[in-house]
């Protein structure tokens, strides 16, 4: 399911798709490791609600929900082609990943 990071529930993964916003901002995000294709968790939510703490390649990064709703990020299930879940052992796999 396509969606906004700001919108992902506590302790949940996605792949990020998108960076959105100003060149400026887009280029700072991407920084701090959001990039496309990279794996981001939901690890705290302030009580007010932000900013929200994130896990991103082994580091922790604090974002506003204003900010975060500039990411877009795909939260799907193991089988998944995007899904940022390992698919279990003994799944399908494409016919050029079969040994």
């Amino acid at each position: 399911m396509v969606t906004l990071l700001s919108k992902l529930p506590l302790r949940s993964r996605a792949k990020v798709l998108r960076v959105g916003g100003l060149p400026g901002f887009r280029r700072r995000l991407m920084e701090l490791g959001l990039v496309p294709g990279t794996t981001v968790e939901v690890v705290r939510i302030a009580p007010l609600g932000d900013p929200v703490q994130l896990l991103v390649r082994g580091c922790r990064l604090s974002i506003r929900v204003a900010e975060a709703s500039e990411v877009t990020v795909f939260s799907g299930e193991p089988t998944d082609l995007l899904s940022p879940e390992p698919a279990p052992p003994g799944g399908s796999a494409c016919a050029g990943c079969r040994a």
